[in-house]
């Protein structure tokens, strides 16, 4: 899910060279674990955007969960709206075309909403109200396939997501560890299928706007078709899909863990043109929702600029208030049906 962080200008948009490619398999080669943390290390410093490949998901598995989003789609539409977000306290579901919001603008996509498979919360008058962010999925009785499939590849993904944060962190000369208790109990996993059903009938090529993430990383499968872009050097370039590769990025939330040494950059998907459909899968990673995130030690600290904090979006520390707050501002539908003190 985008951040309520929408980007304050529309830069022109160019074509840009490919970003960095890192191979996650070479930090266990020791001939070349060092240029692999370099490469790393200026990847997320400069962009906070990469390409990674050497994860070990096999292409038979990123083919089999795109066809899968695809048939979750290719359902009528009374099947998906059967399991609408609308009925979910946990902002869980399926979200009709339009209706989320990025930057107070409607974006032209829809999609399924999946986290951790839990059981509702009780949630107290005294507890806090990101609590109701856990709790169970709605799954399309006519696709029983999906569950599995979709459950499985979360927990593929968190744990290379997790070994790639690890190595992040010995990057930039940080412990390693740093954040696994933050992560090792209940993080917060959550999985999208879009669609971006082409050009909008008012011509309007939001597919989603322009944003960052609030988390912490972003690991996204994408089909062939393209229209993701970066803010770099003032503009938005395009970063189109590599075979084999996940387009990596970083969110706020490290960025603020780092003092601002690691990079949130905006981003935004423009929407195919006419009937094109594009189809894709981000797997957000996130800890714990009551972890308080704190800052990294490390000698890197001497470089850090420090954070530019914005009023309009104020983070907290608590990642589960930040979490809130982006699915209150992205679906004020369901929060004014579930959560109308929220509002």
């Amino acid at each position: 899910m985008p951040s309520a962080h929408p980007s304050s200008s529309s830069p022109t948009s160019t074509t840009s060279p490919s970003l960095a490619v890192i191979d996650l398999s070479r930090a266990d080669d020791p001939a070349e674990r060092d240029d692999f943390l370099r490469q790393l290390h200026a990847a997320a410093r400069d962009t906070g955007f990469l390409y990674l490949t050497g994860h070990g998901i096999t292409e038979a598995e990123t083919a089999r969960i795109l066809e899968l989003t695809r048939a979750f789609f290719a359902l009528p539409e009374a099947d998906r709206l059967a399991v609408s977000n609308l009925n979910s306290p946990h902002f869980r579901g399926y979200t009709r075309i339009g209706h989320e919001l990025t930057g107070g603008a409607s974006d032209w996509r829809d999609q399924l909403d999946v986290g951790a498979e839990r059981p509702a919360p009780r949630v107290g008058p005294g507890d806090p109200a990101y609590l109701w962010l856990e709790g169970p999925n709605q799954w399309p009785a006519s696709l029983p396939k999906l569950r599995e499939a979709v459950l499985g590849w979360q927990e593929r993904l968190a744990a290379v997501a997790h070994r790639l944060l690890r190595e992040l962190l010995t990057a930039i000369g940080a412990p390693p560890d740093f954040f696994d208790a933050a992560f090792a109990d209940r993080p917060h996993l959550h999985t999208k299928l879009i669609r971006y059903p082409g050009s909008a009938p008012s011509g309007a090529d939001q597919g989603v706007g322009a944003h960052k993430d609030y988390g912490f990383l972003t690991l996204l499968l994408q089909d062939g078709v393209g229209g993701l872009q970066v803010v770099r050097d003032g503009g938005f370039v395009d970063i189109p899909p590599m075979p084999g590769a996940f387009v990596v990025n970083l969110g706020e939330l490290l960025e603020i863990a780092t003092e601002g040494y690691l990079v949130a950059t905006d981003h935004r998907v423009v929407s195919p043109p006419g009937a094109v459909e594009r189809y894709s899968v981000p797997f957000f990673y996130n800890p714990r929702l009551d972890a308080v995130v704190e800052t990294v030690p490390g000698k890197y600290l001497e470089s850090a600029p420090g954070v530019a904090h914005d009023a309009s979006n104020p983070l907290h520390a608590e990642y589960g208030r930040n979490e809130l707050k982006g699915w209150v501002r992205a679906h004020p539908a369901v929060a004014r049906r579930w959560h109308p003190s929220l509002v």
